[in-house]
């Protein structure tokens, strides 16, 4: 009897251990790592722009969202006052890294912490900005890409004026929500101005409902033609301010491809999906083991130049063969 008490101790223990030994397994396994987007707008409007290559760049580096990799999302809907707190709720959570586009992001993000990473994607020079130490050895905590779109200012006014060189009066739309940005496209856009003879009108929207009282205002002060300044708010309204423009037969140009695309006449700049592809590539290379410091800032160098065609005629603008020549894309 003992022997037999025995035995069915020794195959109750034998048994217990193998059942514990998935459970240890599983609890050694690594967790899955978290990254944080920062985003100024709303889900819905950064979905296709910057959430979608987002997740393609980090899907060519091995990582998918609900397989090995979460993803928090933290959106400002537009209102800048909020990022600062959700910044730091995303360093509550102890996300691996932060993602984010937009120099108000950024630096809502940098007053957070000092200590996770962060990748960027702004239109500022983000040393002058105080993000990075310089561009090629960024020194901290944070890393990214840079499409300097403020001093894209000047040459938008002058395509706009090469294309359309009777309008003397010219219009600058920017955002006073975002007040660093704004001074900054105004200050060089007036630069612009004094330079080509033009004067300049410096109109504000910070929401959807101005937008067609800034454009009612171009009547009034008389600007036949109209620069949307870079801003992230803009960059998500983009298809929505070319609809407008065409609708209110305003030449118009904005450092955006989906103004464009929209109807607006003239788009000049970066390509911002790809470059929130290679955030998404930056934030895989972070969570493989690499560091922020040691990945340098990359600035674009390519800018496209797209001519709405369909806009020009519906405009009554003739554009010059040498113009049509030298863009990008040009829209039929």
């Amino acid at each position: 009897m003992a022997s037999y008490i025995a035995r069915r101790k020794f195959l109750a223990t034998l048994l217990g251990g193998a059942a514990a030994w998935p459970l240890a397994a599983r609890a050694q396994q690594p967790a899955m790592p978290v990254i944080g987007f920062l985003g100024s707008e709303s889900r819905e409007t950064e979905e296709n722009l910057l959430i979608v290559p987002f997740r393609q760049g980090l899907k060519e580096a091995g990582y998918v969202e609900g397989q090995n990799l979460a993803i928090e999302y933290r959106l400002a809907e537009g209102q800048y006052d909020r990022l600062p707190a959700l910044a730091a709720d995303l360093v509550r959570r102890q996300v691996s890294v932060i993602a984010l586009t937009g120099l108000p992001a950024a630096l809502a993000a940098k007053a957070a912490t000092a200590t996770i990473p962060i990748v960027f994607q702004i239109a500022d020079d983000p040393v002058q900005r105080g993000l990075v130490a310089s561009l090629g050895q960024p020194g901290g905590n944070m890393t990214g890409l840079t499409s300097l779109h403020v001093e894209l200012a000047p040459k938008l006014l002058e395509l706009l004026h090469e294309l359309v060189p009777n309008a003397s009066a010219v219009a600058l739309l920017v955002n006073p929500a975002n007040s660093v940005r704004a001074e900054s496209n105004t200050r060089e856009a007036q630069v612009a101005a004094r330079r080509l003879g033009l004067k300049l009108h410096v109109v504000h929207a910070s929401g959807e409902r101005e937008f067609d009282a800034a454009f009612a205002s171009l009547v009034q002060l008389r600007a036949r033609a109209l620069v949307i300044g870079s801003d992230s708010f803009f960059f998500s309204r983009s298809g929505q301010l070319g609809a407008l423009a065409l609708r209110h037969a305003i030449p118009a140009i904005a450092p955006y491809r989906e103004f464009a695309a929209a109807g607006g006449l003239m788009s000049y700049g970066t390509n911002n999906a790809n470059q929130f592809r290679q955030v998404g590539i930056y934030a895989s290379r972070i969570l493989k083991g690499e560091k922020p410091a040691d990945l340098p800032v990359e600035q674009a160098v390519k800018l496209d130049l797209l001519i709405n065609l369909k806009t020009a005629r519906a405009l009554g603008f003739t554009v010059p063969l040498i113009m049509q020549m030298t863009a990008d894309e040009v829209i039929e």
